[in-house]
């Protein structure tokens, strides 16, 4: 085996390995999550050599250079302010959900008019129309960091996956007894996760479509359903005002995290894992530990429900998206407001930052999509 190259991951943390083995060139990463602006750097590079033999002495100094430059980029603490950049009339009917690739140079929303529409994010031209659906299509999502797929769940029961390329329907996941109202891909692209109105949660192999198992335990609909980075724990979000917990190998809930006086509408873990955030129609939201499963932080002032919540990718910054017509950026340490984006004419279903966390994408009932920068 031959190291090729080094090369930074800046969210979340991480260095990216290309190296030769057998002639054929792969790629490995080494997880950084814990370092901080504290973190000794050179004690920090010793443990990585003694774990990963391709880091040789002589390439020390290069990842110490690497280390200390994501070091400063995360003592960097955004203050950066957003403003309207574009507002594009998307659909006929409203729109249900909106999602950014990787790089956000596209975008994807899902409409009560059966289908998903895939746009240009500079020039807001319409790339394509996925059409196949049979009903209202709730949940989309791209195969970030790949970008290659996206996967829709809809009212008639069925997820399916696209390819991007050329528009064209890949396979249809069936199992599920009512609407999917939630879908994610794992980090590596290889599982797919639907929650459903049915009460339960099906994890499924993303390039075969075989269900591996499916999740069992609350007693309402699930509003959302993802893993966490390193694929160890799912967290769940239900109408029966709880989120879940659960061990990602054996499917068996490890906690059950209350709170929240209605249902939630809406959970995610920031990049590192370190938090969940919840968002409920009781217009709170909340950030809990994940290793102590306690109540840290309540973000309060939307004047009405939260529909969707989801961290930056540096994990210092919340996005919020409400019935109140606003969406609301808040500090995830403090749980301060620190800026509200507002001009939709109805409520917001879906808000959602870009990988790097510099634009913000808002989709409304006033059938329009508004990019943020």
């Amino acid at each position: 085996m031959k190291l090729k190259s080094l090369l930074l991951r800046y969210y979340p943390p991480g260095i990216m390995l290309e190296y030769e083995k057998s002639g054929q060139l792969k790629t490995k990463s080494i997880d950084l999550l814990d370092l901080d602006p504290s973190t000794d750097v050179s004690a920090l590079v010793e443990e990585i050599q003694k774990a990963e033999p391709l880091i040789t002495a002589s390439r020390s100094d290069q990842v110490k250079l690497l280390i200390q430059r994501l070091q400063n980029k995360l003592g960097q603490h955004s203050n950066h302010k957003f403003y309207l950049f574009k507002v594009l009339r998307a659909h006929i009917l409203p729109l249900t959900n909106v999602a950014l690739n990787k790089s956000g140079s596209c975008f994807i929303t899902g409409s009560y008019d059966r289908t998903c529409k895939l746009w240009d994010t500079a020039s807001g031209e319409e790339l394509h129309t996925l059409e196949g659906h049979r009903n209202v299509v709730y949940a989309i999502a791209f195969n970030n960091p790949y970008g290659t797929l996206v996967a829709t769940g809809s009212m008639d029961t069925t997820a399916k996956l696209w390819d991007i390329q050329s528009g064209e329907e890949v396979f249809t996941l069936t199992g599920h007894s009512a609407e999917i109202i939630s879908l994610s891909f794992n980090t590596s692209g290889n599982r797919i996760i639907t929650g459903s109105f049915d009460h339960t949660v099906t994890v499924w192999e993303a390039d075969t479509g075989r269900k591996v198992y499916t999740l069992i335990g609350h007693c309402a609909e699930i509003s959302s359903a993802l893993f966490n980075w390193d694929c160890s724990l799912i967290l769940t979000g239900s109408m029966d005002k709880t989120c879940k917990l659960w061990d990602a190998v054996n499917g068996k809930c490890v906690a059950t995290l209350t709170g929240h006086d209605d249902e939630i509408l809406d959970s995610c873990f920031d990049y590192a894992g370190k938090l969940i955030a919840t968002a409920s129609a009781d217009g709170t939201a909340r950030i809990f530990s994940a290793a102590t499963r306690n109540c840290v932080t309540k973000l309060e002032g939307h004047e009405g429900e939260i529909s969707k919540i989801s961290f930056n990718p540096q994990g210092n910054r919340l996005l919020t998206g409400s019935s109140d017509k606003t969406a609301r950026i808040w500090d995830a340490q403090t749980g301060q407001c620190l800026q509200v984006l507002e001009g939709h004419m109805d409520e917001i279903f879906s808000c959602a930052f870009n990988y790097k966390g510099d634009i913000i994408i808002t989709g409304s009932k006033d059938n329009t999509c508004r990019i943020w920068r």
